[in-house]
């Protein structure tokens, strides 16, 4: 058997390949979707990113042969280290062919890269941390994924598990249809009606003309509202600046709402289109044309995804989560929507859990977290 050889990424060159080992590895896969490439390079600190204002990062590349056969991305998120109060490394974009041996020296290289910055524990996978892409995905591998959402191959659970990592937290999704609907007004509308009037809630959609202030007041109340989440961290001033910017021609107003009390938002909603059939012909370049491609698809898309409903914690209790789900229903079947998948929604999140399946939506897809951690030499 010939020796596998694991590289750091340094030059230009390596860079190139590292971004496009997927499109190798998947070319039979027809649920893969590529990623956005100029997305993938801020992320992984080829371009400028303020994730790596708080982070470390190096990328490493596995041959076989000559050819690269496996990647991966170790590093150290200080902010989650300093909120958690631990030492704790973190891995991601893991891709690898079905072989052990090149997946155990990605693996190795991780370990070599943490223990010379003292730590022996490490998590994954983060791209590059929970507040982005994060989880490998172990049920649900027949259909695609949605929007910013990961995907894999089956066999990546026996690469990680075989090497000695062990399950940390899943990442649940859930997918409901319009079909549904019905029965769910029915069952839920009236409990959303008496939480709205105890409150005396007042739902409103994002202001078009306000649109960075008010996507920066939902990124202020997900960081608020998310904090005794499993794993969270909360996103730092120059993270929020940078999402808002990037989600300002991606969101639909009217998936985006907010529940105010008193005239103060408690709580907000966020469902975004599912923009992976289109980034799939696009092939993931937004340019030079992907990107006028991706903006005309947003108000014809089937599906959404309902990426996060944030309610502050002193809310939390009172049922908002019902009104906003509630506000946001009729706005989605305007717009044509025949499926939301709701993601992701950690395990522990039993209020959440049971509101969804109340609701008729079926969990279809599970993604794990996993930890190793080892002895210092």
């Amino acid at each position: 058997m010939t020796e596998v050889a694991v590289n750091p990424v340094r030059s230009r060159h390596q860079q190139r390949q590292f971004l496009h080992l997927p499109w190798e590895l998947y070319r039979r896969d027809a649920n893969w979707v590529p990623p956005l490439l100029r997305n993938q390079q801020q992320l992984l600190g080829y371009r400028r990113h303020p994730f790596h204002e708080i982070a470390e990062v190096q990328t490493f590349l596995a041959y076989r042969d000559g050819r690269a056969a496996g990647r991966i991305a170790v590093l150290v998120n200080h902010r989650h280290n300093q909120t958690y109060n631990e030492q704790r490394g973190f891995f991601g974009f893991f891709e690898c062919v079905e072989d052990q041996q090149v997946a155990s020296a990605l693996f190795d290289a991780c370990r070599g890269w943490l223990a010379e910055r003292g730590i022996s524990r490490v998590r994954g996978p983060a791209n590059p941390s929970m507040n982005y892409e994060c989880g490998l995905l172990i049920e649900g591998f027949d259909s695609p994924p949605v929007f910013m959402m990961t995907y894999n191959p089956p066999y990546y659970a026996n690469l990680l598990e075989c090497y000695g990592f062990r399950k940390a937290h899943d990442l649940l999704a859930y997918l409901g249809h319009r079909s549904q609907l019905p029965e769910v007004v029915g069952q839920l509308g009236g409990l959303a009606d008496q939480a709205q009037e105890r409150c005396n809630a007042i739902v409103r959609p994002l202001n078009t003309s306000a649109f960075l202030d008010d996507v920066r007041l939902f990124l202020d109340l997900y960081n608020r509202s998310l904090l005794a989440t499993w794993g969270f961290v909360p996103l730092t001033e120059a993270e929020l600046r940078a999402l808002a910017a990037s989600l300002r021609h991606l969101l639909v107003p009217e998936l985006s709402l907010f529940a105010e009390v008193d005239g103060r938002p408690v709580g907000a909603i966020l469902g975004l289109p599912d923009y992976n059939p289109v980034i799939k012909r696009i092939n993931g370049r937004l340019f030079p044309f992907g990107f006028w491609h991706l903006l005309r698809s947003k108000r014809s898309v089937r599906r959404v995804r309902v990426l996060s409903i944030n309610v502050v914690p002193e809310y939390q209790r009172w049922g908002l989560g019902l009104v906003l789900m509630k506000a946001l229903v009729p706005k989605a079947l305007e717009l044509g929507v025949e499926e939301a998948e709701f993601s992701w929604v950690s395990e522990a999140n039993d209020l959440a859990r049971l509101g969804l399946e109340k609701g008729g939506a079926r969990l279809y897809k599970r993604y794990r977290m996993y930890d190793l951690e080892w002895t210092p030499a």
